[in-house]
């Protein structure tokens, strides 16, 4: 089996919404059928309703559960909640600056600051936002894993492999 991640889609409360909000963030992207497409370096990150998702999946649609964000008021129950099942996207950049930036527009934007940048234990710098919908999002500068001029990031010779 090829390792590759093709797309990641996020459920999301409003389609236009949370649209809205990565276009605030200088994402170019296209709606099709209630549906938006992000390209994202080699992957696509794609917004899909929440309940449309859930019933593709064949699952019921429990939405977010509140995991006590501030609330200041300006958003709601799924806008404070990050969202469950133990992932976090992340974007890489190449600076502990970049980082900063980057999590102050998507405060900007209407964000939560899930947690401040902090020094990491790898050396580098990262701090967490979530979006409207809870979606749980690292912005890190990891030395150790440089970026190429495209964006891309390759996993560097680690050790030995595991797995198949």
């Amino acid at each position: 089996m090829d390792q590759r991640v093709s797309l990641i889609t996020l459920g999301v409360a409003d389609v236009e919404r949370a649209r809205d909000f990565y276009a605030a963030l200088g994402w170019h992207g296209q709606t099709v059928e209630q549906t938006v497409f992000f390209q994202a370096g080699g992957l696509a990150v794609v917004l899909w309703s929440r309940a449309a998702l859930a019933a593709d999946a064949g699952l019921p649609d429990a939405g977010v559960p509140d995991h006590g964000l501030p609330d200041d008021g300006a958003r709601d129950d799924g806008a404070r909640a990050v969202a469950a099942g133990g992932v976090a996207l992340a974007h890489n950049v190449r600076s502990a600056r970049e980082v900063d930036a980057l999590v102050a527009d998507w405060a900007g934007a209407g964000g939560a600051v899930v947690r401040e940048p902090v020094r990491t234990v790898y050396g580098g710098y990262a701090g967490y936002v979530a979006d409207p919908d809870g979606h749980l999002w690292e912005i890190a500068y990891n030395p150790g894993f440089p970026l190429a001029d495209d964006g891309s990031l390759t996993v560097p010779d680690l050790g030995p492999p595991t797995g198949g």
